[in-house]
């Protein structure tokens, strides 16, 4: 039994370690998200962080209110493509555990 508990914890421990490093690369990650058939794009970190904006001007010069939206688009465009990877990337890191739904971990 007291074997059982002791690898029990050196795999959560592992599994810590692997989440924080995952967790780590995604926040360095960069995504582009983009809306209007590319008038709009948005480059935003793992970490939610929009580090670039960038806007067809002529495009809009006479519909700022078009040019607002697409923004909003591309900047959940990017948010979505965030949350695909981070899905992706920690899913790897708890395969196989058989937690019940909705866990969250680090605990």
């Amino acid at each position: 039994m007291r074997g059982q508990i002791g690898q029990l914890m050196q795999q959560a421990q592992r599994m810590q370690e692997d989440m924080k490093r995952a967790q780590e690369e995604i926040a360095k990650l960069e995504v582009t998200g983009s809306a209007g058939g590319g008038l709009v794009s948005v480059v935003m970190t793992g970490a939610h962080e929009v580090r670039r904006v960038q806007i067809d001007r002529q495009t809009f010069a006479d519909d700022p209110e078009m040019a607002e939206d697409l923004v909003a688009a591309a900047i959940n465009d990017a948010v979505n493509k965030v949350a695909e990877v981070s899905k992706n990337r920690l899913g790897g890191v708890t395969a196989g555990m058989n937690l019940p739904a909705g866990f969250k971990l680090p605990f």
